[in-house]
């Protein structure tokens, strides 16, 4: 890929001395010949959805007018669009008040988790510690801060604590069940054991969708926990929250609305182009540590007059308003069709088990929760022996990456890879199917790539260990 891009990427090209009218036609031809392509059914490895064609008409709308929602009279149908959205994803996600909900448009979910942190630990430290107006964190509150979330909650958790100046040690992992869920017993325990050791309990964060399982923690029991000790609740849904859109898969997120935040990324289960995600809370005075008066911005006097500011309510002071494509979508397409594609990516899952569960040469790891699909390939005895004499007891582990390498150089496939933790844990390989265009023909196809990649694999792995068996040692005396 380097190799096809490196002359259009010079320096005296990226910046000729005048223009080059082709620009746009070559580079455009450069990008698409090197991207990985996420309508492509052999394309199956991140949460990176095709994007819906009226979603990205729309982004290019906003592209070409420009606005910003740091101001009212830069974006006046924009602030009014993105008003509109937020209340209805509200709404959706089930919160009791609606209309005293408040929101954001982020750029994923990693910005919206960085935000629901930053607002828990203003919250408690003004409840705590009696810290106003953002000041630094006060010396009896240093390192005492934690974070409560699933150890397989999202990695920014950690990202997060750290730049909040928590420290990623803030974090404090809570085991999961069998499903890959939290467990609320182990929940409960810990914040009762970190008040009695004088930690201060900043947040609970629970997952709606977990990026290897798509495992949805109990959101209503997890509720109830964090409510009886008092702690914020934010329900991380960025992978999970499309499922509202379901009637089918919609029960899995019952309690949603229980969160005092939550966060959606509509560029997963949405089909949007990146960024569409949201940050959500269920009161508008949980934003209040982020609200900013600028004189050339929002002056108090526009506001008391009515031209809403959004500026106090984002990390970001220029913003595009991504809620427009969102707006168009949801109208365009309505609850069923989204509810449709939703399904659909489901149906496709389970189907890939079922394939899975009936290759010996596959093992399926559980049954689909949303769209994920985790399982591996298992090298036949024979050989996988004569590879575990070359690379010892993790010979299934080491033939799963490499086979997974050799679909991407290939251009074969892109699977996903991850790593299940434990004694039976180890590599696994990973499907995450967002492509509801995708058919039952087309994984079948994909799943015997990847038995045929395994097979090549390791044989040409036997190959090497046979070889390096009768090679002559370095020290074996020549014949006479």
């Amino acid at each position: 890929m380097a190799r096809l891009l490196r002359e259009l990427l010079r320096p005296d090209a990226l910046l000729p001395e005048t223009g080059d009218p082709d620009a746009l036609v070559e580079l455009t031809r450069a990008l698409a010949a090197t991207a990985a392509d996420p309508a492509d059914p052999a394309c199956a490895a991140h949460l990176n959805v095709p994007s819906l064609a009226v979603a990205t008409a729309a982004d290019l709308a906003v592209a070409a007018l420009n606005p910003s929602l740091d101001s009212w009279d830069q974006a006046p149908g924009g602030t009014e669009i993105e008003t509109a959205v937020l209340r209805l994803l509200a709404e959706t996600v089930g919160f009791e008040c609606p209309d005293a909900a408040r929101g954001v448009f982020t750029t994923g979910g990693t910005e919206s988790n960085l935000m629901a942190l930053l607002l828990a630990r203003d919250a408690v430290l003004a409840r705590e510690f009696a810290l106003q107006g953002g000041g630094a964190i006060p010396a009896e509150a240093a390192g005492r801060l934690r974070i409560f979330c699933s150890t397989a909650a999202h990695f920014s958790l950690a990202r997060a604590a750290a730049v909040l100046g928590l420290g990623s040690h803030a974090v404090v992992p809570i085991e999961v069940a069998d499903d890959g869920a939290m467990d609320p017993r182990l929940l409960d325990w810990s914040l009762a054991d970190a008040r009695t050791g004088g930690l201060v309990p900043c947040c609970v964060v629970a997952t709606a969708g977990t990026t290897d399982r798509g495992a949805v923690d109990p959101l209503r029991t997890v509720a109830a926990v964090a409510r009886r000790h008092g702690v914020p609740l934010h329900v991380d849904a960025a992978y999970g929250g499309g499922a509202l859109f379901s009637r089918a898969l919609a029960p899995l997120l019952d309690g949603l609305g229980l969160a005092d935040t939550v966060s959606l990324d509509l560029h997963k289960l949405g089909w949007q182009p990146v960024a569409a995600g949201v940050l959500l809370a269920a009161e508008a005075a949980t934003l209040s540590p982020l609200e900013q008066r600028v004189a050339y911005l929002n002056p108090a006097d526009d506001e008391e007059a009515g031209y809403t500011s959004l500026l106090g309510r984002s990390l970001r002071t220029t913003r595009r308003p991504d809620a427009f494509k969102v707006a168009v979508t949801l109208r365009s397409l309505g609850r069923a069709g989204l509810g449709s594609m939703v399904d659909r990516c489901h149906e496709l899952a389970r189907h890939a088990a079922r394939v899975i569960a009936a290759e010996p040469r596959l093992e399926l790891v559980a049954q689909p929760v949303l769209t994920t699909v985790l399982f591996r390939y298992l090298p036949e005895l024979g050989l996988a022996a004569a590879v575990a004499d070359e690379s010892g007891p993790d010979d299934v582990d080491l033939v799963n990456a490499e086979l997974r390498r050799m679909l991407l150089a290939n251009g074969t496939a892109v699977v996903g890879r991850t790593e299940l933790p434990g004694a039976g844990g180890g590599v696994r390989l990973k499907l995450t199917l967002l492509n509801p265009h995708s058919t039952e023909a087309d994984l079948d196809r994909l799943l015997a790539l990847v038995v045929a990649a395994g097979a090549a694999v390791e044989h040409e792995r036997a190959g090497r260990a046979g070889a390096d068996q009768h090679r002559p040692s370095k020290t074996q005396e020549k014949p006479a």
